[in-house]
């Protein structure tokens, strides 16, 4: 159960559910609001209980909540909290979704297959929500399947700052695949490094083969840039068809760590010296291993949710890094 208290007098109200609690308390924090009086919990039978014990009528509210973990029922939190502020009649809502579950999902590439990104984005509007705030997307174009406005935040200004100060020498960014080289480009372009690719073919969807590296890193340190963390098999794989092209020490930024099933075994027995993540996604104590470190994107959200709620824009945001909001 998640229970909250706040201070709504400036109109400004922050509430989630179970997701991610830590995130949410430090977002709140730097906002220097309480995050909301909420009760979410489960019935006996497993039923989703959402109660907002506070007034929250024509407040601007932002309901912060990761689809992670147990995805299906954060998706529920989320979409019952926003039924229950929109029955409040709240002024207006946005969901914060630091980490947008089912993104990988955004096309159709089989048969009868389901475009479940897309679903999401309607069962959000429906739900209630009339923005949406995230980071960070696995594709971008998941921003076209709202019909409402998306910012769509990226945590390079928060991962780039930190490899900047590790002034690693002969550095080389990497692409772990043709799919991600427009993030790598940013994060070579922030560290004045060149940019390598690894070409790769996927088996399914946990084991991929590499096929080639795409550039030079012999006698070069190497950070592997991406979005997602799963199963740690692409990556474990790609830093080891590094190693074995000449690479130094190999790190890896990846933004949202899911870290599921072997993740963990497979990067404690891996050559990668360090993975750095944020906390879209918090860590569990069994997850927390020298190898990785991650970084608060509280910040970040919380500067976003001020503008938004300021009618300031967030486009600035994002000139650091020379991308468009």
């Amino acid at each position: 159960m998640s229970l909250f208290h706040s201070n709504a007098s400036n109109g400004l109200v922050v509430l989630g559910g179970n997701s991610n609690p830590e995130l949410l308390t430090e977002i709140a924090q730097r906002l220097d609001v309480k995050a909301a009086d909420v009760i979410c919990s489960r019935f006996p039978e497993g039923e989703i209980h959402v109660q907002i014990r506070e007034n929250i009528r024509g407040k601007d509210v932002f309901i912060v909540q990761s689809i992670c973990a147990s995805p299906n029922d954060s998706l529920m939190e989320l979409l019952i909290l926003m039924d229950a502020a929109r029955r409040a009649s709240a002024k207006r809502i946005t969901a914060v979704l630091p980490f947008f579950g089912y993104a990988r999902q955004d096309r159709k590439d089989k048969p009868r297959v389901p475009i479940t990104a897309k679903l999401i984005a309607n069962l959000l509007t429906h739900a209630g929500a009339n923005r949406v705030l995230t980071m960070d997307l696995h594709a971008g174009q998941i921003q076209g399947f709202f019909d409402i406005p998306v910012d769509h935040l990226y945590s390079i200004s928060t991962v780039g700052d930190y490899v900047v100060k590790k002034n690693l020498n002969n550095l080389v960014v990497v692409s772990p695949d043709i799919g991600g080289v427009r993030m790598a480009r940013a994060y070579a372009k922030l560290l004045e490094a060149p940019l390598a690719i690894v070409d790769k073919r996927r088996e399914d969807a946990t084991h991929t083969h590499v096929m080639n590296i795409i550039g030079s890193v012999q006698d070069k340190n190497v950070v592997i840039i991406d979005d997602i963390i799963s199963t740690a098999g692409s990556l474990v794989e790609a830093a080891k068809a590094l190693k074995n092209a000449g690479a130094l020490d190999i790190y890896a930024a990846i933004v949202h760590p899911v870290l599921a099933g072997p993740a963990i075994e497979r990067l404690r027995d891996s050559v990668i010296k360090e993975l750095i993540v944020t906390n879209s996604i918090p860590l569990g104590e069994e997850k927390r291993i020298d190898k990785i470190k991650q970084l608060s994107v509280a910040p970040l959200l919380a500067e976003a949710i001020k503008r938004i709620h300021q009618n300031e824009s967030v486009s600035s945001l994002f000139s650091k890094v020379g991308v468009e909001a």
